[in-house]
C-alpha cells in the first residue's frame, strides 16, 4: 500500500538517491549519458535540495517505509520535480503524487517542464505542451518542455 505524507528532512539522502537513480535509469532512452550526468550528477547540493523541499510543497510516496516517489510544488502552482523509483513506475504513485499537489495548491493553472521521458504522463494528467525548450548545464544542451494544466 503507498502512502503520501509531507517531506522531511531525514528523508534527503533517500531523495537524492531516487533522483539521481530514476534519471539514469528511467530517462537513458531519451537522453545520452553526459545529458544524464549533468541533469543528475554524482553529488548535488544538499543544502538548496533542502531548503528546496522545506519551501515547496514536497510529498513523500512510500511504500513499507521505503520512499518510492516525491514530487513537489511551490504557492504558485509551479510543480518542479516528479520522480518514482523505476520499479515503482505505472502503479499510479506520480498521478496520485500530482492530484495531491494541485489539491494543497489550488491554482486557476498549474505549470511543470517536463523531460522528454514524463511528456506522455502529463498529457494524459491534462497538461498541455506550451513549448519545446533547450537549458543548457555545464556546457551540455537538454531538451525539456514547457506545459500548464489550466483549470476552469
Amino acid at each position: 500500500m503507498i502512502i503520501l505524507r509531507p517531506y522531511a528532512t531525514e528523508d534527503l539522502p533517500e531523495l537524492i538517491r531516487l533522483f539521481r537513480n530514476t534519471v539514469h535509469s528511467v530517462c537513458a532512452a531519451d537522453y545520452t549519458r553526459e545529458q544524464l550526468n549533468v541533469w543528475a550528477p554524482q553529488t548535488v547540493d544538499t543544502a538548496e535540495w533542502n531548503a528546496r523541499s522545506l519551501r515547496t510543497h514536497t510529498l513523500i510516496a512510500e511504500q513499507e517505509n521505503t520512499i518510492v516517489g516525491f514530487s513537489n510544488m511551490d504557492e504558485t502552482g509551479y510543480l518542479d520535480m516528479l520522480y518514482v523509483h523505476c520499479h515503482f513506475l505505472r502503479q499510479g504513485i506520480a498521478r496520485r503524487l500530482v492530484a495531491a499537489l494541485e489539491q494543497a495548491v489550488p491554482s486557476s493553472q498549474y505549470t511543470a517542464y517536463v523531460s522528454e521521458t514524463a511528456l506522455p504522463f502529463f498529457q494524459r494528467a491534462g497538461y498541455v505542451l506550451v513549448r519545446e525548450n533547450s537549458v543548457t548545464r555545464n556546457g551540455v544542451s537538454l531538451r525539456n518542455y514547457e506545459m500548464k494544466k489550466y483549470i476552469v
